[in-house]
């Protein structure tokens, strides 16, 4: 075992002996207290990149279609759909009564606007680009044409009216933050200051009540949430818990009811310890390392880019390192998609010896040696289980290649900014979680320029493949067509695959409601207190 390795198995095993205290008795039960990972970098919807955020806007907002507590999409503020027979059109027909937490009614034009302002070139909605199929979506981001032409109109005061053009899963889609509709006269008078306390007026379930920067949002009950009477929790905090063992520790002190997440230890010591309230189920996402594609070492350099992927012992990496239940990855987008087969890489069943003596090769190749080694710098957000990743990454870099690695880590605000500039970044902790239970949702931002493009990746091959998919008349070529991109990808080596995720959460047994499902979302409205 590689020195770096050893040294993270101790320090998890560390960590576990020196937290073995028995939790002691539950926090005050009249408020649910949720760890939620970072600082949330915005809480304005159509800005909104990151689980962190998505989490809180959960609670704060509510769009046509929502989820319920087992991931299952139901009827949102729209109480009903319909689509027309070419997949193009959906109409939506919106609950009668409708009210913003301030009061006043809410109404199909204002939802109308509200896509408007999220596909405004001003906006510069991060997500904006996985409603392509929204007629004239693009072109409006762009500022070629006016919102008034994006595809979505309101007929009268209780219908919504989609136009696509190509079919897609829209209802899915609308469960995302930009779809979410925004109070827009706070959003006119506030600007950007729209989302603080006192100001922000949302639809869901709870109102913002306070936020203390880098330490916790408070949320109280909506009692004008179309649902009100079933929201069982009267106040939630979200609490800023950007280190994960730090999150544990406050779990095991009785300061949260749930975390966000469970840092590395072994799974047989966290299991002993905390027994049923360990929570550990799949998960619909993919952690890779990104490149900056755009700049040197890695711009034009397959021979590079592949070499640092195959000198990474991925068994390894989720043996020791993460040590949950999480797989090793060959490829970009994870399994339990229905209808989808994964791509995978060429060497994916070759021995880890095999791999690296090819790294070797192709490492040499690239013009890199003992005397002329290569210097890069590896940045990620801060956090425990990526630091702990990012110094064994580091080590078999160095250890296989020679390469000399420097760390950085950064605040995530800072990070995701630098991230989506492509400016200073070399190699970097990149990603996905799902948005939906869609292939195409994984690969989507390769073929574009838009600000999810974090590596630069720029090729009219896979951009094709893309289109034959969203062209594909059935839904078997749709994702054989989807399987071509996602290894055109992994030829070119766009990014460096580590592993699919788990999720892992710590709930008290006091917390009923909180379901395992694909997308980990759990909004505090389906939880309750046990009798």
């Amino acid at each position: 075992m590689r020195p770096i390795v050893a040294a993270l198995l101790l320090l998890c095993s560390a960590d576990a002996m020196a937290q073995a205290a028995p939790p002691p008795l539950q926090p005050e039960r009249a408020q649910l207290e949720r760890g939620n990972g970072p600082e949330p970098s915005t809480l304005d919807a159509h800005r909104c990149q990151e689980v962190s955020c998505g989490n809180v806007l959960r609670d704060l907002y509510e769009g046509l279609v929502t989820e319920d507590s087992a991931g299952r999409l139901i009827p949102g503020i729209a109480e009903r759909w319909e689509v027309s027979a070419d997949g193009r059109t959906w109409t939506f027909h919106l609950r009668e009564g409708l009210r913003w937490s301030n009061g006043e009614p809410l109404d199909a034009p204002q939802v109308v606007a509200s896509f408007r302002r999220a596909f405004s070139p001003k906006t510069a909605a991060p997500f904006a680009e996985l409603f392509d199929a929204l007629s004239n979506a693009q072109a409006v981001q762009a500022g070629k044409l006016a919102p008034e032409t994006l595809g979505v109109a309101a007929p009268d005061a209780r219908r919504v009216v989609f136009t696509l053009s190509r079919s897609a899963a829209l209802p899915a889609l609308l469960t995302l933050p930009i779809a979410f509709p925004v109070y827009l006269p706070a959003v006119e008078r506030f600007g950007a200051q729209h989302t603080r306390p006192g100001r922000l007026i949302g639809n869901g379930a709870y109102r913002l009540l306070a936020w203390t920067p880098q330490a916790n949002l408070t949320l109280e009950r909506n009692p004008r949430f179309h649902d009100a009477a079933n929201v069982s929790i009267q106040r939630v905090r979200f609490q800023v818990t950007e280190d994960a063992a730090a999150e544990l520790q406050r779990f095991a002190a009785g300061d949260l009811h749930f975390t966000e997440t469970v840092p590395p230890q072994p799974l047989d010591v966290l299991r002993k310890r905390f027994g049923n309230q360990l929570r550990i189920s799949p998960y619909l996402g993919a952690f890779w390392l990104g490149m900056n594609l755009g700049k040197p070492p890695f711009r034009n350099d397959h021979a590079l880019r592949e070499a640092l992927s195959l000198a990474v012992d991925r068994d390894k990496l989720t043996r020791y390192v993460t040590g949950l239940g999480e797989q090793p990855a060959y490829g970009l987008v994870p399994g339990g998609i229905p209808g989808y087969t994964g791509a995978r890489m060429a060497w994916a069943d070759a021995t880890q010896a095999q791999r690296e003596a090819r790294a070797k090769s192709l490492y040499r190749a690239a013009g890199y040696s003992a005397e002329r080694p290569l210097v890069l710098e590896l940045r990620y957000n801060t956090s425990t289980p990526h630091r702990r990743m990012a110094l064994a990454v580091a080590s078999m870099w160095r250890d296989v290649l020679g390469a000399q690695v420097r760390l950085r880590n950064e605040e995530w605000k800072v990070f995701v900014q630098n991230r989506k500039q492509r400016a200073i970044t070399q190699v970097f902790r990149g990603g996905w979680v799902g948005d939906v239970v869609d292939a195409r949702n994984f690969l989507a931002a390769f073929g574009s320029d838009g600000p999810l493009n974090w590596t630069g990746y720029d090729d009219a091959g896979f951009r094709q493949r893309l289109a034959k998919a969203d062209a594909a008349k059935t839904e078997a070529a749709r994702n054989a067509w989807l399987h071509a991109a996602e290894q055109k990808l992994l030829n070119d080596h766009a990014a460096i695959p580590l592993y699919f995720y788990t999720s892992k959460h710590l709930v008290r047994p006091e917390v009923l409601g909180f379901e395992a499902n694909p997308l980990d979302r759990h909004a505090s409205r389906w939880l309750r207190w046990r009798d």
